[in-house]
């Protein structure tokens, strides 16, 4: 004799819901969250150092803060660290500005056991053409559009 449908249905069910991973979601989002938020209180600090250090202010101090940034980003990517925080942080390492440097640098880094010019140098750009190509082409229609709407 058969096990009536609705029998198994429940069984099948109960057998996936044992049998499926747990999320890990919510441990995730409140990782990134903090790391995040980590990167973002050091350009802080970053920022607060140039003004009361350096004496910068205005677009000085925004532009010593970025390549501050992006410098560190850079360097702890070529050190391998970067990527060490971005698989226990997830999106948390790559929403800052810091992300950006790691998705120019990383690529580059695969190739620089060819050398400097044939290997790191020539993947670097291939890598900032469309990215450069795309931030600039993203600024000039966001200045189109405050032009006219403003």
């Amino acid at each position: 004799m058969s096990m009536p449908k609705d029998k198994r249905a429940q069984i099948y069910r109960e057998r996936v819901k044992a049998l499926q991973p747990k999320s890990k979601a919510s441990g995730m989002c409140v990782r990134a969250f903090f790391v995040g938020g980590l990167i973002c209180c050091i350009g802080q600090l970053i920022r607060d150092f140039g003004e009361k250090a350096l004496k910068l202010t205005g677009n000085d101090l925004s532009t010593f803060t970025c390549v501050v940034l992006i410098f560190l980003g850079a360097l702890t990517t070529g050190l391998g660290i970067y990527d060490r925080i971005a698989k226990f942080a997830g999106a948390g390492t790559s929403v800052p500005i810091t992300g950006f440097a790691n998705s120019m640098t990383a690529p580059a880094m695969e190739y620089k056991k060819e050398g400097f010019i044939s290997g790191l140098g020539t993947r670097l750009f291939s890598i900032a053409g469309p990215v450069l190509t795309y931030g600039v082409a993203g600024s000039v229609i966001v200045g189109l559009l405050s032009l006219i709407f403003h």
